[in-house]
């Protein structure tokens, strides 16, 4: 399910064990990406690219042009 959220909101969640996911290409991620964050493309995102997130706590999705 998608939701939007306040970046206060993901401060918190990320206190909480939360993990940012960056969708932009990787030389994009490259040049900036908020912190702890880690860059999975959206051309390149399914089952396979996501093994390695816990699915025991949230993720959040994002787009660096949509912050």
């Amino acid at each position: 399910m998608a939701t939007s959220l306040h970046r206060d909101d993901v401060r918190h969640l990320m206190e909480q064990g939360a993990q940012l996911v960056e969708v932009l290409p990787a030389a994009e991620y490259d040049d900036e990406h908020l912190p702890g964050a880690i860059n999975i493309p959206l051309k390149t995102l399914g089952p396979k690219t996501v093994t390695g997130l816990d699915r025991s706590n949230p993720v959040i999705v994002y787009c660096w042009d949509g912050l």
